[in-house]
């Protein structure tokens, strides 16, 4: 009895010294914290939605290993493959901890993966909480990060130097308030864009694979908002959208034909050109107006040779055509939406947390969310002097508190697949390079969408 007592001291001697021996030291905690990890074991890794802000990101991870020892792996998808590189990711051992949908349609494809956020610092402080996607047991599994606005970037110097032509069909931008008259005042431009030093009114349409989604999902946002709201539809009522008339589909032709023909570029060229060409001409100068988002004066002031200083950009609405568009305001919403793995790890999960807090709660964060990535942040700790530095975020800042128009919502969130907006991408460069009739893309969009409704379900 005695030798067996004395067997298993030594035996539990050993493995307290194994276990001592392979526990963390303040020195192994460091080594840790360099690879990513929390002193407690957590893992932290983003895989951004965006490229135009990677940048920011790195820099953001960088301010954050600095003030909590903690690295933060940033990845960023390629333009227009998010879903599939999100899809790889998740699959590996490593996998993402912090991840984003697009809304609704993107939170159902990805709700397996989610964890539940209902206690998180980032939903206590979120202003509206209805904004926050709830799954079928009411708990919150994906929570906004930032409002966002879109429309027609003006170059206001060129625009000025139009006005002050003999025979200008506008005197200000204050007199565009119908799709009529801003076809009218484009038109002139265009046949008087030697007068004004351009190559033509409207930046090349980008209708590269990877690189329509200006047009498949944010332009035609606008003619489904009218869509649905003739109709007093609830967008959240999804047998209510199952299937769509595509009502306004020749005024979404009539301001996608004004972009095509009266642009840098001849329309059959559009299938070679990307966002960044289309940013780049209205950066230097070449273009009067783009349509794209506050997200893209970072892309503006960034180009080599940028000729467009923070003063000389205004936003107009996109107008189709429809009724009462003289008080139509910018598109302004959400599909941004983070979310943390469901299937990590404890420790990561609460690390991932952690990072978000720190970002969208403490002032340092903040400041960068503010500085570096430009949001409109929906959080209570943003209250105050809530515009962000650049000139495009604080107007949509401007036109979301302007209660004398009607800001167009994001309701391409509901959009039932990303095939379903490729799909109509190509179709759009069909149409573009003369090898379909805008009649049957018509029936392929209201084909498409019931089939992929119905494939989502």
């Amino acid at each position: 009895m005695k030798k067996r007592l004395l067997a298993l001291t030594l035996t539990a001697l050993l493995l307290f010294t194994l276990v001592a021996a392979c526990s963390p030291s303040s020195d192994n905690a460091d080594n840790t914290a360099a690879s990513g990890e929390d002193v407690s074991g957590g893992r932290v890794y983003f895989l951004n939605f965006k490229p135009e802000q990677d940048a920011a990101y790195q820099e953001i991870a960088k301010q954050y290993e600095a003030a909590t020892g903690v690295k933060i792996k940033v990845e960023t998808a390629a333009s227009g493959t998010y879903e599939q590189t999100l899809r790889s990711e998740l699959a590996k051992s490593e996998s993402p901890t912090i991840f984003q949908v697009n809304g609704p349609v993107g939170y159902s494809a990805w709700k397996d993966y989610t964890a539940d956020l209902t206690g998180s610092e980032i939903y206590k402080h979120l202003g509206d909480k209805s904004m926050a996607i709830a799954g079928s047991d009411g708990n919150i599994y994906a929570v906004p990060f930032a409002i966002e606005g879109y429309g027609i970037i003006a170059n206001t110097k060129i625009l000025d130097k139009y006005f002050a032509l003999g025979g200008s069909k506008a005197s200000s931008t204050a007199d565009i308030k119908s799709f009529a008259k801003l076809k009218e005042v484009v038109e002139d431009m265009q046949a008087r864009k030697s007068e004004l030093g351009i190559d033509g009114v409207f930046a090349s349409t980008s209708l590269k694979p990877g690189e329509d989604w200006r047009w498949q999902t944010h332009l035609v946002n606008v003619p489904m908002y009218y869509e649905w709201s003739d109709a007093g539809i609830d967008i959240a009522d999804k047998a209510a959208t199952a299937e769509i008339k595509f009502q306004f589909a020749d005024n979404f032709k009539d301001i996608f034909d004004l972009y095509l023909n009266n642009s840098t570029i001849a329309p059959s060229l559009t299938g070679s050109k990307t966002v960044d060409d289309s940013m780049s001409e209205f950066a230097l100068g070449k273009a009067a107006m783009v349509q794209n988002g506050n997200w893209a004066y970072g892309q503006i002031s960034g180009v080599d040779g940028n000729t467009v200083e923070p003063g000389d950009v205004t936003y107009l609405p996109i107008y189709i055509g429809a009724g009462g568009e003289a008080k139509q305001g910018l598109c302004i919403g959400s599909e941004n939406y983070i979310c943390i793995n469901g299937k990590a790890s404890a420790a990561d999960q609460q690390a991932s947390q952690d990072f978000l807090a720190w970002l969208y709660t403490d002032p340092a964060g903040v400041a960068l969310v503010t500085e570096q990535l430009g949001f409109i942040a929906p959080f209570d700790t943003f209250a105050g002097d809530a515009k962000p530095s650049d000139p495009l975020g604080a107007q949509v800042v401007d036109w979301n508190v302007d209660g004398s128009n009607t800001n167009v919502p994001w309701v391409f969130t509901i959009f039932p697949s990303q095939q379903f907006k490729d799909n109509f991408g190509g179709n759009l460069l069909l149409y573009a390079q003369g090898q379909m009739e805008w009649s049957a893309i018509k029936d392929a969009v209201i084909a498409d969408w019931k089939t992929e409704s119905a494939n989502a379900e």
